[in-house]
């Protein structure tokens, strides 16, 4: 059994993250951590789970485990490790942004390696420490892949997507209260959003044009050649892509070049028919639809941000950093209604 620690399992990732490794076949949870509900059974803040469990969250950490999580918040996990060294042989998956970016990857003289497994499957399997990605960077780096692969992607790329409320988070906002999400639709961080940087290192590692060199940062040289429009959507969960970027490619011939890149990945699919959110809502899936119109080409794509968007994409990476079936514990049911 893979003896797992957990830090941060009281928000969102957390929670997700307990869900799915409480029924994973070859996983032992050791310590769920949470300094403010020590003591607390884990039901009693994810309140879907009892019946399931008789997990309490400890304010305990130690390194007799074998794999860690961090579900802390962007710029905590840094200073966790920092107060808190790890074993040399625990491996560790950061759900933070921290680690992710390729000039912020060293920790104890090893380096993160980043966490997508369509991208780097291999890497992972090898990797010591696991760099998970954002949300939204893995749903549009999944649309855009195979095209960076051939080196297809033109100058522009045009996105708008939309997410979910738990995508913000478990803190209450003003832009999460459920008096203003609830009906309503809202744009924020237009053109500037800091998954790009993620986004735009990850298809030049396959389209090693992609990014113009300048002394500009990376988030600057990404909004050159990525044009996005997040949403904030009147539902909980999930992201909703609507990319175009002008191809040369038939529609048939794109079909093709996505069903190749993607066969022997068991979690991305790429669909003829039109799809809808709820297919990838509670899954680990990334499904996508393919339409050409005069010489754009329009790729959708949907996944659950709280799963393969974040604690799902986890499970993911810890299977292929233990040589397990890739989908081991994630064959889940999507919501359907």
């Amino acid at each position: 059994m893979i003896r797992v620690g957990i830090v941060g399992s009281a928000g969102y990732t957390g929670g997700e993250l307990l869900r799915v490794l409480i029924y994973h076949p070859d996983v032992e949870i050791v310590f769920a951590n949470s300094a403010s509900n020590a003591g607390n059974k884990v039901y009693a803040v994810h309140n879907d789970l009892f019946g399931d469990t008789e997990l309490e969250f400890s304010a305990d950490f130690h390194s007799d485990i074998d794999v860690l999580f961090l579900c802390v918040g962007h710029g905590d996990a840094r200073k966790f490790l920092e107060a808190n060294p790890v074993d040399p042989s625990v491996k560790i998956i950061d759900l933070s942004q921290d680690y992710r970016l390729k000039a912020n990857t060293a920790y104890q003289e090893r380096h993160f390696v980043y966490g997508l497994p369509e991208l780097n499957r291999e890497a992972i399997k090898s990797a010591q420490y696991i760099a998970n990605p954002g949300c939204f960077a893995t749903n549009l780096q999944l649309a855009l892949l195979p095209l960076a692969a051939k080196g297809l992607l033109p100058e522009q790329i045009h996105i708008n997507a939309t997410t979910g409320s738990t995508g913000a988070g478990q803190k209450p906002s003003s832009t999460s209260h459920f008096s203003w999400r609830s009906g309503n639709l809202s744009a924020y961080k237009s053109f500037e959003h800091q998954h790009l940087q993620e986004v735009s290192e990850s298809l030049s590692q396959l389209q090693p044009n992609f990014l113009p060199k300048s002394d500009q940062s990376l988030l600057k040289r990404a909004m050159q050649r990525i044009n996005m429009i997040p949403q904030r959507g009147a539902f909980p969960r999930g992201i909703f892509s609507a990319i175009y970027v002008t191809s040369e490619l038939t529609e048939e011939e794109a079909y093709t070049l996505y069903e190749e890149y993607y066969g022997n990945h068991p979690f991305t699919w790429v669909s003829k028919a039109n799809i809808d959110l709820k297919q990838a809502v509670n899954t680990n899936k990334s499904i996508m639809h393919l339409e050409k119109h005069g010489n754009q080409l329009l790729i959708l794509n949907a996944t659950d941000n709280l799963l393969k968007g974040a604690s799902g994409q986890a499970v993911q990476n810890m299977n292929l950093m233990f040589g397990l079936d890739e989908r081991a514990g994630l064959n889940l049911k999507p919501i359907g209604f």
